[in-house]
């Protein structure tokens, strides 16, 4: 009886048949760094996505900031609620495209295991205290390359790697997958920081300026539903991955609006000046004290400098581990009388 074929290869085969010509097929991959036996019922690139779901660095996003600081009320976003929108909404665009889905969602997951705590204000710091070409699209590659698992890293594919750390600014992903990516996350955090600000009550929906309601929409679900149709249907037959003019520029103003009114607002970063020198002492302690760091970061000092080591255990930290870990280290603790021995003479 001949052997029947893998699931891994029905998933190959049903890629070949049903994807558009333009797709990247997970057969084509340029692999990982270090070659491994393929797992029979899941194509490479789901096996990565897999990867990124269950490390450590994935879980600390529920503790990172997105914009606000600490906030009380659970319902706003933080980096992993972000990264989840994003995800959903890139494997939304990739869908409508015929692409490979897999490849964009494994990509989006771990488009943000590297930001920092505090978000771009702690993003800021590390380019201050260590090196302005810090970026944390750049320290999630480093984080899938090397820091998970003790220096293992994840051994992702080359265009999953390629996908996270060309999602931001400028750069641009050798897939139109890996392009998707920059605009499913310009397309959430745009949106969801617009919700969260209203909740937090730093704007008002008719503070959206009427033009941009008037192109993109009042609501949160039709600017995104607005948004992601004009990649669609820019992106649709084309070379690359594109928006459609008008909108295009109605999202960019609607992006520094933001800036303007939101990102760079007094009530929402009240507390930015104090997150920013946490940071920066706690740097600067690690670097006078790098043995204090744990293990692995501390063991890492013989092979890279003292001030990268430092820069990986910070930037993996959530908000609250740089909090406590500050008030440990530099606020005095209440004294406490120790409790005498009996027979010591002090009872």
């Amino acid at each position: 009886m001949a052997n029947q074929n893998t699931v891994r290869e029905i998933f190959y085969e049903r890629e070949r048949l049903t994807l558009s010509p333009r797709a990247f097929l997970c057969e084509n991959t340029r692999g990982r760094d270090c070659p491994e036996e393929e797992c029979v019922n899941r194509t490479e690139f789901q096996r990565d996505r897999d990867r990124i779901l269950h490390c450590k660095s994935f879980r600390r996003m529920m503790h990172k900031t997105q914009v606000f600081f600490f906030p009380v009320d659970e319902h706003y976003r933080t980096r992993l609620t972000h990264t989840l929108e994003v995800t959903q909404i890139a494997r939304i665009i990739a869908r409508a495209l015929m692409l490979n889905e897999d490849l964009c969602e494994a990509a989006a997951l771990g488009h943000d295991l590297g930001h920092t705590p505090f978000g771009h204000s702690g993003e800021a710091v590390m380019q201050d205290c260590f090196d302005p070409s810090f970026t944390h699209y750049r320290q999630s590659l480093r984080v899938v390359e090397f820091l998970e698992k003790n220096g293992r890293g994840l051994n992702l594919t080359w265009e999953v790697r390629d996908g996270i750390v060309n999602h931001s600014g400028s750069n641009k992903a050798a897939t139109l997958e890996g392009r998707i990516i920059k605009f499913a996350d310009r397309i959430a955090y745009i949106n969801h920081d617009i919700d969260d600000s209203i909740r937090a009550g730093i704007i008002t929906q008719e503070d959206i300026p009427l033009r941009f309601r008037e192109i993109l929409g009042s609501g949160h679900s039709e600017r995104i539903n607005t948004m992601v149709s004009s990649v669609i249907e820019a992106s649709r037959g084309g070379e690359d991955i594109a928006m459609t003019p008008e909108i295009g520029e109605a999202t960019e103003g609607l992006r520094q609006f933001l800036f303007e009114n939101v990102y760079h607002n007094p009530v929402a970063k009240r507390e930015e000046s104090k997150a920013r020198q946490l940071i920066e002492r706690l740097y600067r302690y690690f670097c006078e004290n790098p043995a204090k760091m744990p293990p692995f970061y501390y063991e890492n000092t013989a092979n890279e400098s003292v001030g990268r080591c430092v820069c990986d255990y910070i930037a993996g930290m959530t908000d609250r581990y740089a909090v406590d870990l500050y008030k440990d280290l530099f606020i005095p603790k209440e004294w406490e009388t120790p409790i005498a021995a009996p027979g010591s003479g002090r009872d």
